[in-house]
């Protein structure tokens, strides 16, 4: 029996990760007047945030949005990409997604798995025959991780470039390795309603030294002075400049996506806490998937090594009326991410309706419940109770 006393309504998606003594602690750093655009903080918590993640080289700016930008941008300018055909999956983002529009390149939708809401295999290796794209960036939907293995294996057949928006899914782990760390680049979200946060802001990671100094200057207007001193001297000799010259010549047409030392002060608290947020996510989709009766489509969580649940997800025909049920009830929801992006109007305008099987049933039958690491138990039971009743 659910306790509705113990229950705050109503029952948000997002609950904030910096609490009263992160602010403290935030104050008290102020009080020392330091120096708040982005400096030595911003060095510290890349550096942090690559031991933590498993990645060689870390980038931090302005959103998960800047950082897939920056991806695609550093891949033209160094001229890894062999044609502009880059593949997407369906149950993506717009920002995952229209990069590549916004930059001239071509995407190619693929179908949802229906065991991973990742990437569909067999559509890949179709679309991988018949197109020759020369890029994937796969999404880890809500957490769940793709089957990597396979996607790697395609990847390497086809000559096809691996990224990865892991933007949902920081602290997943597939054979012990953290989702993120097993493509060319990855995108990671630092902004209020992820897993941790910088209020905004977001990583690129890569172990490719070549990527990291690209993406490092063209975050800051294409300028040299952010890279090590050894790639300023290769630059500056190459184009005969000098040092006072240096301070303003822009090596790229960049941009300016950088974040700041104070959003890094409260990144650097927040990695404290984060394995705590992971964990807790987890249990919490484990009881999630313990207490569902779905007998339509039931995400089967034994097919992970370990999930740090951005979100859980349910796809059923009744989908409207149990989203009725959960706002009467107080309870807050959302389309299970954004659907199928071949029915959002920014793809189909330009490209044309397009059907695809598992992601279209997303799209129109696809929601996704709570989860963040202050949900308590009873919070958990009284949404399954309300879906429970709802579709069975």
């Amino acid at each position: 029996m659910t306790n509705l006393e113990n229950i705050k309504f109503p029952i948000t998606l997002v609950k904030d990760t910096i609490n009263f003594d992160d602010i403290e602690v935030l104050i008290d750093w102020l009080k020392t007047n330091p120096r708040l655009t982005k400096s030595e903080k911003t060095i510290e918590f890349e550096k942090r945030w690559s031991e933590w993640n498993g990645s060689k080289y870390s980038i931090f700016v302005n959103s998960g949005s800047s950082a897939n930008l920056a991806i695609f941008y550093s891949l033209i300018v160094s001229k890894k990409l062999k044609n502009n055909k880059i593949v997407f999956p369906c149950l993506s983002w717009v920002t995952t997604v229209s990069p590549a529009i916004q930059l001239g390149l071509t995407p190619i939708l693929c179908d949802a798995d229906s065991k991973t809401l990742g990437l569909e295999l067999n559509n890949f290796e179709e679309i991988c025959k018949k197109e020759s794209p020369a890029a994937l960036m796969i999404v880890h939907a809500l957490g769940f991780p793709n089957n990597m293995k396979k996607i790697k294996e395609i990847c390497d057949k086809y000559g096809v470039i691996l990224l990865e928006d892991s933007c949902e899914s920081v602290g997943s782990k597939i054979n012990g390795k953290k989702t993120g760390t097993f493509g060319l680049a990855s995108s990671f979200s630092t902004y209020y309603g992820h897993h941790f946060s910088t209020i905004e802001g977001g990583f690129i990671c890569t172990d490719d030294y070549e990527l990291y100094n690209i993406i490092k200057s063209i975050r800051s207007h294409g300028w040299s002075r952010d890279l090590d001193q050894d790639e300023q001297i290769k630059l500056k000799k190459k184009y005969s400049v000098d040092d006072f010259k240096n301070l303003y010549t822009f090596y790229y047409p960049g941009f300016n996506i950088r974040s700041t030392d104070f959003q890094a002060f409260i990144g650097i608290e927040q990695l404290k806490k984060l394995d705590y947020f992971c964990k807790t996510r987890n249990d919490n989709l484990n009881l999630y998937n313990d207490l569902i009766k779905n007998d339509y489509w039931k995400i089967d969580i034994s097919e992970f090594e370990f999930v740090s649940n951005f979100a859980y997800p349910i796809i059923h025909p009744n989908c409207n009326e149990i989203v009725k049920n959960l706002t009467n009830n107080k309870i807050e929801c959302r389309p299970l991410i954004a659907g199928s992006m071949s029915r959002q109007p920014f793809f189909f305008e330009r490209y044309g309706k397009q059907n695809y099987n598992f992601a279209d049933k997303i799209h129109d039958y696809g929601l996704y419940l709570p989860n963040n690491s202050d949900m308590t138990t009873e919070e958990i039971k009284f949404i399954c109770k309300i879906l429970n009743e709802t579709i069975n």
